[in-house]
């Protein structure tokens, strides 16, 4: 009979046990699912990687998956899984990168000119570049410029007049740049 009541005892403590913690399953586990992961992968960062974003998930609902029969096969399943979506993810990847054409078309790049104009226009202050910019790239007139600034007629005249000056100046011009319109 005491036989019996031990065996009891045993069995019911078994089945009363604590669930283990997270940092227990975590040192237990994280190297051998990293392992099965590589092998899988083929890449030991990424297998790295899924391993640990399926235990950050676990983390987040440690009180449910603790109680599991089986904590790291969930655990494993979520690793397996998101590793498979990465290989699909990559497959994909790789299909329209096969579809995109080899060559890319010949561009020139800019003409001196125009890198000498973006340079002076960098050299500029703010106000002046802006005042610039709207009323002749925009193709704003004075009066738009004004109301987009915030300021008056007369303050964007003479942002044109100034910015005009020092851009002829810096772009080596013996005629005034062009006025207003």
């Amino acid at each position: 009979m005491t036989a019996s009541v031990e065996h009891r005892s045993e069995t019911s403590s078994a089945v009363h046990r604590d669930p283990p913690t997270f940092d227990e399953v975590y040192a237990a586990h994280y190297a051998d699912l990293t392992v099965q992961l590589f092998a899988y992968f083929g890449d030991r960062q990424e297998a790295q990687d899924v391993v640990q974003e399926a235990f950050c998930r676990a983390l987040a609902r440690w009180r449910k998956v603790s109680r599991y029969d089986d904590p790291v096969g969930w655990i494993r399943r979520v690793a397996w899984n998101l590793a498979v979506s990465r290989w699909r993810r990559a497959r994909t990847a790789v299909g329209f990168l096969r579809r995109q054409p080899t060559a890319e078309p010949w561009a020139d790049g800019p003409e001196p000119d125009r890198v000498a104009l973006i340079a002076a226009l960098a050299g500029l202050p703010g106000n002046q570049r802006r005042a610039l910019v709207l009323h002749y790239l925009a193709d704003m007139p004075v009066t738009e410029v004004a109301h987009r600034c915030g300021v008056a007629e007369g303050t964007v005249k003479s942002w044109l007049h100034r910015g005009r000056a020092a851009m002829a100046t810096q772009l080596n011009l013996t005629e005034p740049l062009g006025g207003e319109r």
